[in-house]
């Protein structure tokens, strides 16, 4: 038996990162909570609080809450044709490898790719060959080289691959890589392009087949202000019967059937309650943000940031310059050799922040780190530099 006492804990379970902070964590930025999302939460919690008023048997289908509309729309915010969730951007990723790639096919991925999609390769018994980047510091994709990996794959196994990776925001530096350059490539070739857009759909404007791809994935709780685990998968109408395909196996003895369920998504994709609910409160907010002119000041936001950070002796910014994405990494040497003197040792950087109420950055993180300005305001981004340089100041760094 469980003591009683140990499990009192479980019941008044807190967050570190307090209300009052200011959150630069890298991946938790945009999937900040819009009021409208913190206002369903409670309302749709309970689990299958969404299927009240299934009347089909199927998520895509229910009116009541309106995930019918929300689900059309959202395939015209994507400029796509179909979209369902899924149990956030891996699923997505996931089901694209089982579906249109067979076991010992080779895929030609990006090498700044998130490591699921190297995973869904691998429970998919799928091989992969990398386009390359260019190393430090830009870390730059060769994006014309989807060429020559293809024709790679070609030589190799005597056919082409059965459908390209490319991911549009890199989850390491935020490079924005240029989709027309490879989606050209792939039209040339007659291969499908399946883009990564967990760091872009719901951050900035992106429409998937304006800009040629096939199939064009999100994250709702990285990009979207949803709660998790969420994401959206959207095809082109070319792939949607297949990708979104549905049950026709029988029962041998029962002659059950399960005709209207996308049985790679297993009938309905688990986000049955407060992810789906929290994304469709938080879309109006979401389509607000991702005009141009709104990406366009997130963009001179983290472009000053990166100016305030750079002051700091031996601070560098790493990614492609001027920076495209609010996502990045810093090369911080010099608070490396500080944290060395520092009782508080790899921890007084994450320490130093949270006295004053900035949290994101991992613990133990000092030689380099990774952040995200996403949604903070003017102030907000000025306060964060400042106590930047003012730790830098506190350890005997210089502030150019």
């Amino acid at each position: 038996m469980i003591d009683p006492k140990r499990l009192q804990k479980y019941s008044n379970i807190t967050r570190i990162t307090k209300k009052d902070f200011i959150n630069i964590h890298p991946i938790q930025a945009a999937g900040k909570l819009t009021p409208e999302a913190k206002k369903v939460l409670s309302e749709f919690g309970d689990g299958y609080s969404v299927c009240d008023m299934c009347l089909e048997g199927r998520l895509d289908t229910i009116n009541k809450p309106p995930i019918h509309d929300f689900l059309t729309d959202m395939a015209i915010f994507m400029g796509m044709d179909e979209v369902r969730p899924t149990a956030g951007s891996r699923m997505a990723m996931n089901i694209i490898f089982k579906v249109i790639a067979n076991p010992g096919d080779v895929v030609v991925i990006d090498s700044l790719a998130h490591y699921t999609t190297y995973l869904a390769a691998e429970d998919n018994k799928v091989k992969i060959i990398e386009v390359p980047h260019k190393g430090h510091p830009e870390f730059k994709l060769n994006l014309e080289a989807y060429a020559e990996k293809i024709e790679e794959v070609n030589a190799q196994t005597g056919k082409k691959p059965p459908f390209v990776v490319l991911t549009h925001v890199d989850y390491n530096y935020g490079n924005v890589n240029d989709i027309k350059i490879v989606s050209k490539i792939c039209k040339d070739y007659k291969i499908p392009l399946v883009v990564n857009g967990a760091y872009s759909v719901g951050v900035m404007p992106i429409k998937g087949k304006e800009v040629g791809a096939d199939i064009l994935i999100g994250s709702g709780h990285k990009s979207m202000a949803a709660s998790g685990p969420i994401g959206v998968l959207g095809t082109t109408s070319e792939w949607a019967k297949k990708i979104f395909s549905t049950s026709t196996i029988k029962g041998d003895w029962s002659s059950r059937q399960f005709l209207q369920k996308e049985y790679h998504f297993f009938g309905c994709p688990p986000v049955y309650g407060a992810p789906l609910a929290t994304l469709i409160a938080s879309f109006p907010r979401v389509v607000k943000r991702t005009k141009q002119e709104n990406w366009d000041e997130e963009i001179k936001k983290i472009r000053y940031f990166v100016t305030e950070m750079e002051r700091i002796e031996d601070v560098k910014a790493l990614g492609v310059r001027p920076k495209q994405h609010t996502l990045t990494q810093f090369e911080t040497p010099s608070l490396y050799e500080a944290s060395l003197k520092h009782k508080e040792k790899g921890y007084f950087l994450y320490k130093a922040l949270k006295k004053d109420k900035i949290a994101g950055i991992f613990p133990g993180s000092s030689k380099h780190f990774k952040l995200n300005t996403y949604g903070l305001t003017w102030d907000e981004i000025k306060k964060v530099a400042e106590v930047f340089q003012k730790i830098a100041e506190e350890n005997n760094i210089k502030i150019n």
